[in-house]
Parts: C-alpha cells; sequence; structure tokens
C-alpha cells in the first residue's frame, strides 16, 4: 500500500479551518521532512499546531515517547482501540491515517470496517471486544467506565497494560477532538471505504 499525495484527498473532504503558518520555523520544517520520509507525506495536524510552539513540541515529543517507549499490549489491540475512538468521535483523519498504520500492523480491511458494529462482529476476540467497550465507555460524555470493566481488563492485560489502554483512549480523544474542532480532515492515507465515516 502506497501513501497517497495531499491532491488524492476525498472530493467530499474539506481544508482544515485554519491554514499552516505562511512562515515555519526551522525546526517545523525538519518535522516536516521527517514525517514525508516516513509516511510519504507531511502530518496536516501538526502543520496547523505550529502556530502554536508549546502545543506543537507537547505533541510531537509525546508521540515520540510513547513510540518509543516499551509497549504491554499487542499492537493489533493498541490499534483497534484508537480506531474505535476516532471512529466513535468522528474524525475522518484520525480513521484515515490510524486506518494506515493498523493495516500495516496486521489489521485486515474486514475488521477495520467491522470496527462500528464490533460488538457482534466474530472477527475479533473477546479481549478486543472487552478492551474496545472500555474505549466506548471512557469516551461518552459523561464517561461511564463501570469496576467489572476496569477489573476483568486489568486481569487480562495486568495493571501496566490497563493504564496503557486507558491511556490511548484518552491520547486518541485528545487528538480526535483536536483534528475535529480544527477541521483537519484526511489525507488519502487508505481509501475511501476504509476510511469513511460509518453513517451516524
Amino acid at each position: 500500500m502506497t501513501a497517497a499525495t495531499p491532491a488524492a484527498r476525498h472530493q467530499e473532504d474539506v481544508m482544515a479551518r485554519i491554514d499552516p503558518p505562511a512562515r515555519q520555523r526551522l525546526s517545523t520544517r525538519l518535522v516536516a521532512a521527517m514525517t514525508r520520509r516516513m509516511f510519504g507525506q507531511v502530518m496536516e495536524p501538526g502543520m496547523v499546531t505550529a502556530h502554536h510552539r508549546g502545543v506543537f513540541w507537547s505533541q510531537l515529543l509525546g508521540e515520540v515517547t510513547l513510540m518509543r517507549s516499551r509497549h504491554h499490549l499487542p499492537e493489533t489491540l493498541r490499534d483497534l482501540v484508537q480506531h474505535r475512538v476516532a471512529v466513535v468521535i468522528g474524525c475522518p483523519w484520525c480513521i484515515d491515517f490510524g486506518a494506515m498504520l493498523a493495516l500495516r500492523a496486521g489489521v485486515t480491511r474486514e475488521q477495520l470496517l467491522a470496527v462500528p458494529e464490533y460488538a457482534a462482529s466474530p472477527l475479533f476476540t473477546g479481549l478486543e471486544k472487552r478492551a474496545m467497550a472500555l474505549a466506548d465507555a471512557a469516551t461518552a460524555t459523561p464517561p461511564h467506565v463501570t469496576d467489572e470493566q476496569v477489573a476483568t481488563l486489568r486481569e487480562e492485560l495486568g495493571e501496566a497494560g490497563l493504564v496503557e489502554l486507558v491511556h490511548l483512549v484518552a491520547l486518541e480523544n485528545h487528538r480526535s477532538r483536536l483534528n475535529h474542532a480544527l477541521g483537519v480532515t484526511s489525507q488519502g492515507f487508505t481509501d475511501s471505504e476504509v476510511c469513511a465515516l460509518p453513517p451516524r
């Protein structure tokens, strides 16, 4: 699978509500070059948040730290949970980019398309369904995570795994809500079927 160019955006998508800074700092240009090498194009969320140096660097350093830290969860589970949050919130960019990462990790197209109705799907394990159910409960406003959910996942994943799971849910809430509010949309990392928003 190859990454598309910005010109390959889906026709129904629109540009972000604010443009990247007209004059970019050297550090921002270096980060843009790095992400272009990694993913085939510059990450639009990073370019938009470059208006605020503190936000730009806190986001970047947080993502790099998380990427380099030891993971206690299987990569496919991590990707499914984050994809579920992006679908619930309705962030086109996070669905698009997250789908690309999930496919690279071994999640199938069929699983990604089944995430909106995961509870009734035979494509997911019991653990994957319980993790996505916790993601739903933590993403709801107000949240409604139960002691039973936490206790069950703590037994299955261990305390470090549980903390990582909840952190990923909260982090994807942050990403998706930020991108959604700023109007950052999909960049064509995956095809229109996989990254389409589910019907409401």
